[in-house]
């Protein structure tokens, strides 16, 4: 019989697999229900096509806003998740099509002459860099060029140009594909995570798509193109249809460092393809590799390293006001007997007992307070479980959009808690009164979903307004305000119902009727506030730098398990900074710690956007147009927001508890 493991072991493994699937997270991918799709020699693969991007805009359009070869079908959408939509995916079909193992090069179409104004569309495309974005079996076509830096090393990158500006000024299209598709066939029929996919008492595998109960078929694990441009014979393509054989000759001028295709008004364009079977020694369960492996591990360990050295050195300051300072200070005043025999010793001793009778006075604009801390607890509770869930490979890149839907879900059912929280922190600054919490409740199920969906709106207007795929469709605009309404709303309401019912905290010391006046202090504690958000900041920054690449760059970022251990650590330092300046505002008599608890740590927002605005002149310097600037900044500060609710809700929260144990431990007549 099998011995439990204990919990401290287990711990460790799962900290280790964490880590483990920051580094190399293909191998969380596939979970049970996640099978292969598996071709038989002549099996028809259908490619597909995604909206048309660009790095330098940030406007994805349409595929077949331009004049490319439409399939013989005509063109259908592919099903789309929520979290596709919003990330702009247009998912069609495309005339790309292949049967498995036979190698052939094909005539697509000859297009109809250009129009001056498509002509003109197509060259202002190419100018913005503008690429297409083929699928195969879910995977991105991939291409590989040379690293002008350093000769030899390939640089591989998702899609391929539309087309490239001469240096005669001359623009050219891409119309002929050299695609290479990478399969793979199991040795003995099945792959490892085949048969991890059965069950323990299956008596035979699962059958997987296509029929093939014998194990037999290919799976594809690679789809990498070169784009050319190429002049075609006009004698070899005369009277060529659709998928038509062509002659190795017709595109023996494919070459990517020579350019043939031309753009011109009133002349037609002609586009090919060939492709070509390549048996490949990658495993199904590993093909995502290529486009997840992110290097700079040791910057992201730095990033870590860099964060724990933070930890302990607030850490360290925290331990010596609690184990020297605050014992040694209640030992003293405990001697005195309280207040009245501090005062002839008040500057020998530290002057935060003098404020008693006023540390649990209700702060100004309590139910903005709440309010804030209530959104603040749901974005980061949203965030710590979104985190976890892709860090254990529940969010596959293989489901587009898994994650934009899986954090939409996760901030709507996370209503309870902001309700709760919101209430909670309404009645205990109210010291037991909950009148007025529907009030609150309510306000904290509008004010952070308001400004997002105001934000939202606004820029999805101007996306309508440029045609882009980015712009979300109406209908669901309409979803969204139903989950919205039916879904977070009522949650929210529930929530704060619950925590107005629970039973009030009892606060160890009593509140004066008269507050007591606050002395003049020599420079304003909003400066060190100010100051603060430096050292979460520092905890946050070099992961923020590859978040910022992934979300305006394209690239890739799926190191979940290091982000998840960044986010531990920023929940640490926020709290630890937030209770050293409460303690300092108390020690010069200052009881209005309320405010300053949630800003000490929730400050660091106003870096974070500041980093915005410097990735954006000195990283984004490509990037073009007002549309694309007003995206940008749109989203930086609704990111900015959500930081500073997140993070103040964590200092507010540390503080509170440290201000509790402290005058919790205080004898008053």
């Amino acid at each position: 019989m099998a011995t439990p493991m204990a919990p401290r072991s287990t711990f460790a493994i799962f900290l280790i697999l964490l880590l483990r699937s920051g580094h190399s997270p293909a191998a969380a991918f596939y979970l049970p229900g996640s099978y292969p799709h598996r071709y038989r020699p002549g099996e028809a693969l259908a490619a597909k096509v995604n909206s048309l991007t660009s790095p330098s805009s940030k406007l994805p359009f349409p595929y077949y806003s331009l004049p490319f070869c439409e399939p013989q079908g005509g063109v259908n959408r592919a099903a789309e998740s929520l979290g596709e939509l919003l990330l702009g995916d247009r998912i069609e079909t495309s005339p790309y099509r292949f049967s498995m193992l036979k190698n052939a090069t094909a005539f697509l179409c000859r297009t109809d002459p250009l129009p001056p104004a498509t002509a003109d569309l197509l060259m202002s495309r190419i100018d913005d860099a503008y690429h297409v974005n083929l699928l195969l079996d879910t995977l991105p076509v991939v291409r590989y060029v040379k690293n002008l830096a350093a000769p030899g090393v390939f640089v591989r990158s998702t899609g391929f140009p539309v087309g490239v500006r001469a240096d005669d000024g001359e623009y050219y299209v891409y119309n002929h594909l050299k695609l290479t598709v990478l399969v793979n066939k199991p040795r003995n029929g099945t792959t490892r995570a085949e048969a991890l996919m059965a069950t323990a008492d299956a008596v035979e595998l699962i059958s997987f798509a296509g029929g093939n109960k014998d194990g037999g078929g290919y799976t594809v694990v690679g789809f990498e193109v070169v784009p050319c441009s190429v002049e075609h014979d006009a004698a070899a393509i005369k009277g060529k249809k659709m998928y038509d054989e062509l002659p190795a000759r017709a595109a023996a001028g494919c070459d990517p460092s020579v350019v043939g295709m031309r753009v011109r008004a009133n002349r037609p364009l002609v586009f090919s393809y060939e492709v070509a079977f390549v048996e490949s020694g990658v495993e199904w369960p590993s093909r995502w590799d290529a486009y997840l492996e992110m290097g700079g591990a040791k910057v992201h360990w730095f990033s870590i390293l860099n964060s724990l050295v933070v930890v302990a050195f607030l850490a360290a300051i925290l331990l010596v006001i609690l184990l020297r300072t605050v014992r040694r200070d209640l030992a003293q005043y405990d001697e005195h007997g309280g207040e009245a025999g501090l005062a002839p010793q008040a500057d020998e001793l530290a002057r935060w007992k003098l404020v008693a009778g006023d540390v649990f006075r209700e702060p100004a604009h309590p139910v903005l307070l709440c309010v804030m801390v209530g959104d603040g607890v749901r974005i980061l509770a949203m965030a710590v479980a979104t985190i976890l869930f892709a860090a254990l490979g529940f969010m596959s890149p293989a489901s587009r959009g898994a994650l934009v839907t899986g954090m939409l879900g996760i901030y709507l059912l996370l209503g309870f808690a902001a309700g709760y929280a919101a209430v909670r922190l309404w009645k205990m600054v109210r010291h037991g009164d909950s009148a007025g919490w529907k009030r609150v409740a309510w306000r904290a199920s509008c004010a952070f979903p308001g400004a997002g969906f105001a934000v939202f709106t606004a820029l999805n207007c101007v996306l309508w307004y440029n045609g882009s795929t980015g712009a979300v469709p109406f209908l669901l605009f309409a979803v969204i305000l139903l989950l919205w309404t039916f879904v977070s709303v009522p949650l929210t309401l529930a929530g704060g119902l619950v925590a107005s019912r629970v039973g009030h905290l009892e606060y160890p010391v009593k509140t004066n009727k008269i507050a007591r006046q606050v002395p003049a202090a020599q420079c304003s504690p909003w400066v060190f506030v100010a100051v603060a958000g430096t050292l979460p900041f520092g905890t946050l920054f070099i992961e923020l730098l590859f978040i910022m690449s992934s979300l305006w760059l394209g690239r890739v970022y799926y190191v979940f398990g290091f982000l998840l251990v960044v986010m531990a650590l920023l929940v640490a330092v926020c709290g630890e900074v937030s209770v050293v300046l409460t303690y300092m505002g108390l020690c010069v008599e200052d009881w209005r710690w309320w405010w300053r608890a949630f800003f000490a740590s929730g400050s660091v927002a106003a870096y974070t956007l500041g980093y915005a605005v410097y990735y954006l002149v000195f990283d984004l310097h490509s990037l073009s147009g007002p549309v694309s600037a007003a995206l940008y900044v749109g989203y930086s500060l609704l990111m900015a927001l959500a930081v500073m609710l997140a993070t103040g809700a964590v200092g507010l929260a540390a503080s509170f508890a440290f201000v509790y144990y402290l005058f919790s431990a205080v004898k008053l007549d």
